[in-house]
């Protein structure tokens, strides 16, 4: 069974700057995609950026030039640096893994981001 664990949330100004941790576990074959999505305040959860095991990403258009994600899979780790942080960032982050050979993904219990002055 995948767990993700994620840490690194909290309140920041804006302008600020975060990094988002995901620890995963549960695969013994990897994971082909690791990423982060998020949910604003009454709003759906929305993607943020994912990152393949070939090294192939995909960011959101609102968070482009501004969030990195990187991943370290002799770990099992994803990260997401978060840079010039703005308020309609404010949301509950969630880790997002899918492991290799499995067609579900999994999701970590969120992490709380406060862009606030």
């Amino acid at each position: 069974q995948v767990h993700l664990l994620e840490s690194g949330g909290g309140l920041v100004q804006p302008g600020g700057s975060l990094r988002l941790s995901c620890a995963a576990s549960g695969s013994t074959g990897g994971f082909a995609i690791m990423g982060w999505y998020r949910r604003p305040p009454g709003k759906q959860r929305e993607l943020v950026a994912l990152m393949s095991s070939a090294g192939s990403t995909n960011y959101a258009d609102s968070v482009q030039g501004r969030f990195t994600i990187s991943r370290d899979d002799a770990k099992n780790t994803v990260s997401l640096h978060m840079n010039s942080l703005k308020p309609e960032d404010t949301a509950v982050y969630y880790c997002y893994a899918l492991a290799s050979g499995l067609v579900g993904g999994s999701w970590g219990q969120g992490t709380q981001v406060t862009v606030s002055s």
